[in-house]
């Protein structure tokens, strides 16, 4: 009795460590997930924190005397005139009014609350209606990088305000009378790279991130899914057979920057491509990315039940009607998910364009293939290298952008996983 007591004893010591163990365990694992998921919302908070602002513009809005005289022009019309006028004197004396307080002396202090662009602005105006000349309008520029700054981050340590204290007393003034404004910052979505910050937009780099991956989808996706087919369902089982496998699998572990000089040795270097275009971004794109679209297409081909084929063929269905009218529809679904994640994948690299030239300052849109471009990517790599605090706030805007597509097509993989998926 006294043995099957201690036993019983044992056994329960024995089961009480083990649970033990299995609560350690478990705390390990929540521990883990609260350490990755505290990483992530620290790494959140701080792009979000940083680049929210560059959502936001400053501009200022005043009632411009387009004086003829003043700006030694008499026909609005006539190239020539337009081309030695001076556009900039028009808008100190529009924001002179502004503050009565400047004088003479405070001329250049004044002029630098404008966007060094807004002459620009006035002569594009001019050159499209010139009938505005010699008369009032009411006209909204961008204000100054600095004025910008300032009235975003007045107080904020982390940035320095470049204004002196009677521009920032003169813009105080500006603000409180409605003068001074901000609002939704669509020149940040509608423009491309700018040397100003203020003026700086992504609009081309999307543009050229679009391109890259059309080019990527419809070359990686066709050769991808008929490589796995061949691999899967034609290919005969011998060593040249193992030798591709095993390097299709090792490519997918080769860091991106190799894929680069692959592509600068071979599209640029070999065929003498052009730099910097979405043509050949795809083209490398294309490379790194088929190894993860042929692994996952492969894997959604073994998951198509055996018994799926062998109907087929007892049918009478040849091998080719087989794959294609039965195989190849059921696994679609999982082809789709991989390529979609191969593709979210290939839209953040940034070092193998970096190889081809993809780094370029680029301030024009591209409209096609052979354009030079720029990716999201890329353009968040030159902003964040710049020393200017407010690049820094608008490559923080372009990665909540980036990471708003990288999430999107990470979601409709999901989305097309459990709609189209069939269980067996």
């Amino acid at each position: 009795m006294t043995d099957q007591r201690s036993q019983a004893e044992l056994v329960r010591q024995s089961l009480k460590r083990r649970y033990r163990k299995e609560r350690r365990f478990r705390a390990y694992g929540i521990a883990a997930i609260a350490i990755a998921l505290s990483a992530l919302v620290i790494l959140f908070a701080d792009i979000i924190g940083k680049g929210h602002t560059a959502f936001i513009k400053t501009t200022v809005t005043l009632e411009v005397d387009i004086d003829g005289e003043a700006m030694y022009l008499d026909d609005a019309s006539d190239e020539r005139q337009m081309k030695m006028a001076d556009f900039v004197e028009p808008l100190i004396r529009a924001l002179m009014k502004e503050i009565p307080e400047a004088g003479e002396s405070d001329r250049d202090d004044v002029r630098d609350l404008i966007n060094p662009y807004a002459s620009n602005q006035l002569r594009d105006a001019l050159r499209e209606n010139p009938e505005l000349l010699n008369t009032t309008q009411t006209m909204t520029f961008l204000s100054h990088t600095d004025v910008d700054v300032y009235v975003k981050h007045a107080g904020d340590e982390n940035y320095s305000i470049k204004l002196n204290e009677k521009q920032q007393a003169w813009v105080d003034t500006l603000y409180e009378r409605g003068v001074v404004d901000t609002g939704f910052n669509d020149v940040f979505f509608s423009r491309g790279d700018s040397r100003d910050p203020s003026r700086a937009g992504i609009l081309g780099a999307i543009v050229g991130s679009l391109l890259t991956m059309v080019v990527t989808l419809a070359l990686s996706f066709p050769i991808g899914v008929a490589a796995a087919i061949y691999l899967e369902e034609f290919a005969p089982q011998n060593k040249l057979t193992d030798f591709i496998e095993v390097n299709i699998n090792n490519l997918a572990a080769v860091p991106s920057i190799i894929f680069g000089l692959l592509g600068l040795a071979v599209f640029i270097n070999l065929f003498g491509m052009p730099r910097s275009v979405p043509v050949v971004g795809g083209l490398v794109l294309t490379l790194m990315t088929l190894p993860t679209i042929i692994i996952s297409s492969r894997a959604a081909i073994k998951s198509v039940p055996p018994s799926i084929r062998e109907a087929a063929e007892g049918i009478g269905a040849s091998k080719m009607q087989v794959v294609l009218h039965h195989v190849l529809p059921l696994a679609m679904p999982g082809m789709l998910t991989g390529s979609i994640i191969g593709m979210a994948q290939a839209l953040g690299e940034t070092a193998p364009l970096l190889l081809i030239g993809m780094v370029a300052f680029i301030v024009d849109v591209p409209d096609g293939f052979f354009d030079s471009a720029t990716v999201l990517p890329v353009q968040v790599f030159l902003w964040a290298g710049s020393p200017e605090l407010a690049f820094i706030e608008r490559a923080s805007a372009a990665i909540m952008v980036l990471l708003t597509f990288l999430i999107g097509m990470n979601a409709l993989a999901i989305w097309l996983r459990k709609r189209l998926e069939r269980r067996w």
